[in-house]
């Protein structure tokens, strides 16, 4: 942590006199995404809406003097409203906005499993763990993904349509015909119109509409109706022989006073082993998308700046302490916003600051106004980002890479919508390693890859792999590779290999990105006798055990072998 404050005291204030102007606005456009954005994630979590704004605020303010971290953006996620929302029904409460009384002491409970979890994640960033974000099979990640995208939409059609949403997640998408049944028209108007917004909204080619965040403008809209059906009034209706009620309950409660929201953690629950599941979920979770956002956000960088990865997860910890210790959720580097943020112009992480303190003077001096956005018009935005993460694209995606990927990306889905998380991402990472036990893949070769080392005399390693190159033992690999002088081009010779698995080809590719960038070279070879499970350029490649393998000669610098070289494939972000 020392390390950070003196890199920013020595160096970074220059970037942000050069170009403050540019990561001014940016931060300001993704202010206006991430302030509906944080409330809606926060009343889906079971906590009060403000709690998503601390949470931001602290990302912001806090995230720059600790993360070498350039353009993401740290704050509340709509991944982690699966653990939340379980974390607090599982102390007792009941997930209503306003919160009860019993939902208010489950979320205080919660909050002392996030400062335990938080505090965890800075243990992982001290032993320097950042590097087990490279062990999750690429397809058990999408699956999850996906699956939280399912247990959103379940849960936020109810709100969107003005209904209760009690229930787990197959019970309440067994329920959507019901629920449209049973709907609040006023309220399914507001949610209906909202969720109409975000889709089409993308679809408008007009520059100045688009220079507007879509979020923004179901805000502009949604405000205006809910005063028009005059949501701050407790009253009922009629519609088409029906009587509704609507009332302040439909409305975000937000107090008078920011500073007066304040919640302290209640750290009992630290005593249950109950609690602890919590804080193993959060930390782990966590820790995995904000390692997975933070890469891909590295990808975006057009500058191709490198995310410290064990230095990010400090500043993740130490701001998710922070965040649970004044009532705020749990922080992760968020892709979404992120790219928001790149898209607008930001040069630095001081953008991510600014963002901090445009929503900081905002609920500070207006809270007025966020009261009066409806529940109906965030749930709505929330079922939209679902649907980006379970969309049918991601299953098209998936299959084009290989059917034994789908296979994977779906049993995941399906375990973790009927289990939870750490269960469903276990049951799939199982899946994978029984394909490749029934690809007679030793137990051996599961977690330790079996690799010789050659030095050419023109200052390039050849690295030669043998039998398997699968995602178990991916860390083993990249760790020997990027452990050679640094001064010397690394060829990668994977003809002795009998199978490369889709993970480690996507890998490989990022790896070769990561050579370029520091003027260095990294060469596959070796694939050519290889057989591709699909024609997707990072699926699985694999050889039979009898077509009679045979070492190929030290290539040289920059030579390149038949198919196994996918440097002119783009990255799949």
């Amino acid at each position: 942590m020392e390390t950070a404050i003196n890199d920013v005291l020595r160096g970074d204030w220059k970037g942000l006199v050069q170009s403050w102007h540019k990561d001014l606005l940016a931060g300001f456009l993704v202010f206006l995404i991430a302030l509906p954005l944080c409330l809606g994630i926060a009343a889906a979590c079971g906590y009060p809406p403000i709690a998503g704004i601390f949470t931001a605020v602290i990302g912001g303010v806090m995230a720059p003097f600790l993360t070498n971290s350039e353009l993401t953006i740290k704050g509340p996620a709509a991944g982690l409203i699966v653990i939340a929302i379980g974390c607090v029904k599982d102390f007792g409460g009941d997930a209503q906005i306003p919160l009860t009384d019993a939902g208010f002491q489950a979320y205080r409970l919660a909050l002392g499993v996030g400062v335990a979890a938080g505090i965890l994640q800075i243990v992982f960033a001290l032993v320097r763990s950042g590097i087990l974000g490279e062990f999750f099979p690429t397809s058990t990640v999408h699956g999850m993904l996906a699956a939280i995208g399912v247990i959103i939409i379940a849960k936020q059609i109810p709100i969107a349509l003005g209904v209760g949403n009690a229930g787990e997640p197959l019970e309440l998408l067994v329920k959507i015909p019901e629920e449209f049944a049973g709907m609040n028209p006023e309220i399914a108007l507001i949610g209906g119109i909202s969720l109409a917004i975000l889709f089409l909204v993308p679809l408008i080619n007009n520059k100045y509409i688009k220079r507007i965040p879509a979020p923004m403008i179901v805000v502009m809209v949604a405000i205006p109706l809910g005063m028009y059906f005059d949501l701050e009034h407790h009253h009922f209706y009629r519609f088409i022989d029906y009587d509704y009620e609507v009332g302040e309950e439909f409305l975000v409660p937000v107090p008078d006073n920011m500073f007066a929201a304040i919640t302290t953690p209640d750290f009992s629950s630290l005593a249950t082993g109950k609690g602890w599941k919590w804080v193993l979920m959060f930390a782990l979770i966590g820790s995995l998308e904000s390692l997975l956002s933070a890469k891909a956000v590295d990808t975006l960088d057009p500058w191709h700046r490198k995310t410290n990865m064990n230095r990010d997860m400090l500043a993740v910890g130490i701001g998710n302490v922070l965040a649970s210790l004044v009532g705020g959720l749990p922080m992760i580097s968020e892709i979404v916003r992120s790219k928001a943020n790149i898209d607008n112009g930001a040069r630095t992480r001081f953008a991510n600051m600014f963002h901090g303190l445009f929503l900081l003077v905002f609920v500070s001096l207006v809270p007025w106004l966020i009261h009066r956005i409806p529940l109906a018009a965030l749930a709505a935005m929330l079922v939209y980002t679902g649907f980006r993460l379970a969309s049918p694209r991601e299953f098209l995606n998936v299959y084009k890479v290989g059917r034994e990927q789908l296979t994977i990306f779906v049993v995941t889905l399906i375990a973790v919508l009927a289990t939870d998380l750490l269960i469903g991402i276990a049951i799939g990472i199982a899946v994978k390693f029984i394909i490749h036990i029934n690809n007679a893949m030793p137990l051996s070769a599961l977690f330790r890859p079996q690799l010789r080392i050659e030095e050419t005399d023109d200052k390039i390693y050849v690295v030669h792999v043998r039998d398997f190159a699968v995602f178990s033992n991916w860390i083993l690999l990249r760790q020997t590779i990027v452990s050679l002088r640094r001064d010397w081009n690394v060829i990668l010779n994977l003809s002795e290999t009998r199978l490369v698995d889709h993970t480690v080809m996507e890998k490989l590719h990022e790896l070769e990105t990561e050579f370029e960038q520091a003027g260095r070279k990294l060469t596959v070879i070796g694939l050519d006798q290889h057989t591709s499970h699909s024609a997707h350029p990072h699926s699985a490649r694999s050889k039979a055990a009898d077509s009679g393998i045979k070492s190929q000669a030290p290539a040289t610098s920059g030579q390149e072998s038949g198919n196994g070289s996918h440097a002119d494939t783009a990255p799949d972000v």
